[in-house]
């Protein structure tokens, strides 16, 4: 398993790191710990979670289940020190967790002592905010994104009281680092200006969704992510599935994402399948298996640090872990640089 530079933190993380949204609703306790221990065993020490899991559904009577299973984990196996924790403050709006409200520096601390509690660990190697305060144009907002109404004093407020928040807890030893997802361009630089010119933990990462299908990072957040260090985290690379191909010719397997989420997360629509099967037809084409050569195009991508999958079951994620030595070559690239301007943005 090829290892990548998380930012300038000197953490070493492997390619692939390990989703776990679903442990605790799709995934049961004891398929979980199986799925962490076979990942390891595969090479890989990156897990990321957060603090809202887990989802399919997003529910109050649920939510922490996810840390809590890691945290089991921790306890039964003593391993702790071979993984990289990642997991996530949750943002505003979440009505059950601290009652939707802004990241602040009176909820950092709260966030990570039960994040610590549940995770059964004295500290998070790296410590993400969900969402920012300000609003994400991620998870199909972008169709009808507007930043006119930010407050951009507000906003380097914020920023500048949740660094010291964020130094503090690294100074206590309870996070190693820190890093951002569902992040645009300019938040990640406002970021990284304040943590240099004002002091506070430096972004080494952030985690946006990216995909053959979800291509929003390709541009200005790659320039950005190449020349200051900070790894994209791509999640959802197999496209909430429909990359697998198993949803084609309107199908809806039982168990699955879709039968939970009808449209999953407003991915769904009259132009995704064609897109599906242009990236299906390539991986026929060559011979490649189309889960491994949606995962392998992510890993490949000069501005990625790692790529976020999740496995609902052990199955999948054998099929999955089959893959991660792939290399596409340059033929393959060129025939999905040709599917990606045929089927641009098709959610």
């Amino acid at each position: 398993m090829k290892m990548n530079p998380l930012g300038r933190t000197g953490i070493e993380v492997s390619e692939y790191c390990l989703g776990t949204m679903t442990f605790g609703t799709q995934t049961s306790e004891a398929a979980a710990h199986q799925q962490i221990d076979l990942s390891l065993d595969a090479g890989i020490n990156f897990v990321d979670a957060a603090e809202m899991y887990p989802v399919n559904p997003i529910s109050p009577e649920t939510q922490g289940r996810t840390e809590e299973i890691i945290g089991t984990w921790f306890a039964k196996t003593g391993r702790r020190k071979d993984m990289v924790l990642a997991t996530k403050h949750s943002g505003a709006g979440l009505a059950h967790v601290r009652d939707g409200a802004l990241i602040s520096a009176k909820t950092i601390p709260e966030a990570i002592e039960g994040s610590l509690k549940r995770l059964q660990t004295d500290h998070i190697d790296l410590y993400q905010f969900h969402w920012p305060n300000r609003g994400s144009y991620m998870f199909r907002q972008n169709w009808d994104f507007d930043p006119s109404g930010q407050n951009k004093a507000d906003t380097l407020a914020h920023m500048e009281e949740a660094l010291e928040a964020l130094q503090k807890e690294v100074d206590k030893g309870r996070i190693r680092a820190f890093g951002l997802s569902n992040e645009s361009t300019w938040g990640t630089a406002q970021w990284l200006r304040l943590s240099e010119d004002k002091g506070g933990p430096r972004v080494a990462s952030i985690q946006n969704e990216y995909s053959l299908l979800c291509r929003m990072a390709d541009t200005d957040l790659a320039e950005l992510c190449v020349n200051e260090d900070v790894g994209i985290l791509a999640f959802s690379p197999l496209a909430t599935g429909l990359l697998t191909g198993k949803y084609q010719g309107g199908v809806t397997p039982d168990g699955s994402r879709k039968s939970i989420n009808g449209d999953l997360g407003g991915r769904v629509s009259p132009r995704v399948f064609d897109a599906v099967q242009a990236y299906l037809d390539i991986a026929d084409k060559h011979g490649l298996d189309p889960v491994h050569m949606a995962m392998a195009f992510t890993v490949q991508r000069p501005f990625m640090c790692a790529s976020i999958f999740g496995a609902t079951t052990v199955d999948q994620l054998d099929h999955i872990l089959a893959g991660a030595d792939l290399r596409l070559s340059a033929e393959v690239l060129k025939d999905i640089s040709a599917a990606h301007r045929a089927h641009p943005m098709p959610y």
